[in-house]
């Protein structure tokens, strides 16, 4: 009984370093879990290219902007991008937390908005900023790949675009190649055009993969790809609905945004024929732009979300591209907005404090219930460059007439000058639809 008395505490003992010891590996396991590295590769299979994280094909699902990731998660969606890498560790925290791999953005000055590449002492700066940027977030194993500079070819006017940006590049790539053995590392362009490729890669030919940022262009993108003289793997790191410059305008300079609507549809076009059907077999994949909301030309031009939180039809269309099956409740589907039944194309001319009719032609394809918004702006005043900061113009109050099931009598205002008629059509249940309607008080 003695003996057997020892030998059970002898065994409890044992127990309880194993015990102990376990929790001690699987303590340092979760505790070193962010500093074991992705290894990620760019592979061919069949003579496409793809993604391959720790040796796993990683098909990239991906959006720009740090919006609700929770929701994207729940999408189908994998990787987000970012522009930059400030709070680069808390993104890549919360992406590690919705299982999402991040496209990390080392941000470079452009010649566009004033950064000087014959001034070495910046591009020193900028180097070094850089470089610890890179050492900081390289081991975190939710890093997909490095973006270094955003639309550096993207200039105003004439003005010549400075082979010293890709010299400083190159700088960048090499460091990180050498640092960072894990990571590809790429470059975006604004629009596809073969000189600027091709000075890219003439200074800095050692880009692990091009990114390509086009929006109405994506459709085109098998004869552009070609015409570039492309032979690299490329992703398109930013797409979206027509570009504000790609599309009509008013008589007096102002552009004509699409409705929610027929954004979604034309982008999943683009997409089945710029993305899914590559017949190069170079494309990675792509971003989705912009998982949020985004003051451009309009608050509603580019967002897939609008400022009180709703989805729009587009996260409905990328819900289908990514899973293969619509979301359960859709956007309200919006077929245009009319005022004093005319088209925005028509150029509308109204005098001021004269009582004038606007119509949406909406519906919702569960048939939900659906409520109008009516927001009237004056335009934007100082017009944003590549993307830089918008403010948005405040809202006018509406004198209302009438307001019955998506038609608007109201007057227009007394002061002269550009205006946006705006109408949010929500469904209850976190969806909704935008259209908007420039004119001209005079």
């Amino acid at each position: 009984m003695i003996l057997m008395k020892i030998n059970s505490k002898i065994i409890a003992v044992v127990s309880f370093l194993v015990i102990g010891l376990t929790s001690a590996a699987q303590v340092k396991k979760i505790v070193d879990v962010v500093h074991n590295p992705s290894h990620v590769e760019i592979k061919t299979i069949k003579g496409k290219y793809h993604f391959f994280v720790d040796d796993k094909q990683f098909d990239l699902k991906g959006v720009g902007g740090g919006g609700n990731l929770a929701l994207l998660h729940q999408s189908g969606g994998n990787s987000i991008r970012t522009w930059g890498s400030n709070n680069g560790k808390q993104i890549l925290d919360t992406a590690r937390k919705y299982d999402l791999m991040v496209a990390m953005g080392l941000g470079m000055g452009q010649q566009l908005h004033g950064f000087d590449y014959n001034d070495t002492s910046a591009v020193a700066k900028q180097f070094s900023r850089i470089k610890i940027s890179v050492e900081a977030l390289k081991n975190h194993p939710n890093l997909l790949c490095w973006v270094a500079g955003n639309e550096l070819n993207l200039m105003s006017g004439n003005v010549p675009l400075n082979p010293k940006v890709y010299d400083a590049l190159k700088n960048i790539v090499d460091y990180i190649h050498k640092s960072d053995p894990n990571h590809p590392v790429t470059t975006t362009f604004a629009g596809v055009k073969k000189e600027t490729v091709q000075m890219a890669l003439e200074h800095c030919p050692n880009l692990d993969f091009l990114s390509l940022q086009v929006y109405a262009d994506l459709g085109r993108m098998p004869e552009i790809v070609k015409a570039a003289g492309i032979t690299k793997p490329f992703a398109i790191t930013e797409f979206g609905p027509r570009g504000h410059w790609e599309g009509p305008s008013t008589a007096w300079g102002r552009e004509i945004e699409e409705t929610s609507s027929v954004k979604a549809a034309e982008i999943m076009k683009r997409i089945q024929r710029g993305i899914v059907n590559d017949p190069s077999g170079l494309c990675l994949g792509g971003y989705a732009f912009v998982w949020g909301q985004k003051q451009e030309r309009t608050p509603t031009w580019y967002g897939m979300f609008i400022k009180t939180g709703e989805a729009t039809a587009t996260v409905d269309e990328l819900i289908k591209y990514w899973t293969g099956k619509y979301p359960l409740n859709r956007a309200p589907e919006v077929d245009s907005l009319k005022l004093d039944k005319k088209n925005a194309v028509d150029n509308v001319y109204i005098k001021p404090g004269v009582a004038c009719i606007a119509k949406i032609f909406a519906s919702d394809p569960d048939n939900d219930p659906i409520t109008y918004k009516w927001v009237l702006q004056r335009e934007v005043k100082v017009r944003g460059e590549g993307g830089s900061f918008e403010a948005e113009p405040e809202s006018i109050t509406i004198e209302v007439i009438s307001d019955i099931n998506g038609e608007l009598k109201f007057k227009t205002p007394i002061a002269e000058g550009e205006y946006r008629l705006f109408c949010y059509v929500f469904d209850g249940k976190g969806k909704a639809g935008t259209a908007n309607f420039p004119f001209y008080v005079k």
